[in-house]
């Protein structure tokens, strides 16, 4: 009962009957992960359709000489891999929690059948994976096509997470080193896009920073 309220809350699934709820509860279970605990790796085989309930997750690729190249931070109410378990192929990256979180994993093949031909849960389902091709493309942009300066001025403009983490996190998430970052900061506060203050830095020029990646 407590997992068909946990789905009645979650707006995936906002427009399905009591009577498909407690269908959908029967074929899903949920899983409680801590910091740093892995929900898969890279070329791992999917079992469920994945869902983040609580918590950050990160999802992320390693290179040849083991450095994590972040892909993208999931938060509530997100589909994680859909694309895997759809088409029946491994993993094509890792994913970990960076804080306490937990998932619900629901059996694909059944709510396949009795869901994908809803039109509501189909558009969202959809929707889903059109939200992952942007993000690829903005990831593929921030890592391949831009300079580093570009590459921390679109971060900045489009995530609103941005000034929140620390110059550390931040730095390894556009792949750069924390002194690169350090050095384009200021820069940007020099140029007064940004402001400086006891809690880091603060977004006062949108505009003239996106002008760095148009």
């Amino acid at each position: 009962m407590q997992l068909h309220s946990e789905l009645k809350k979650i707006d995936f699934f906002e427009n399905l009957d009591t009577e498909e709820l407690t269908y959908l509860a029967s074929i899903s279970h949920k899983r409680e992960f801590k910091k740093g605990e892995v929900l898969f790796y890279e070329k791992d085989k999917p079992k469920y359709l994945t869902l983040l309930t609580s918590g950050v997750l990160k999802v992320y690729k390693t290179d040849s000489k083991n450095n994590e190249i972040i892909l993208n931070r999931f938060k509530s109410s997100s589909l994680i891999a859909e694309v895997a378990i759809m088409e029946k192929i491994n993993y094509p990256a890792s994913a970990k929690f960076d804080s306490d979180g937990s998932v619900i994993e629901i059996d694909f093949v059944k709510f396949k059948n009795e869901f994908l031909t809803n039109p509501d849960v189909a558009f969202n389902f959809f929707r889903s994976l059109a939200t992952k091709i942007k993000n690829l493309e903005n990831v593929i942009s921030l890592n391949i096509v831009l300079d580093a300066t570009s590459r921390v001025a679109k971060y900045i403009c489009n995530s609103s997470d941005a000034l929140n983490m620390k110059n550390n996190e931040l730095a390894k998430h556009l792949h750069m080193s924390p002194e690169t970052l350090s050095r384009i900061l200021k820069k940007f506060t020099k140029l007064s896009f940004l402001e400086k203050s006891s809690h880091g830095y603060k977004l006062i020029d949108r505009e003239g920073l996106a002008i760095l990646y148009e």
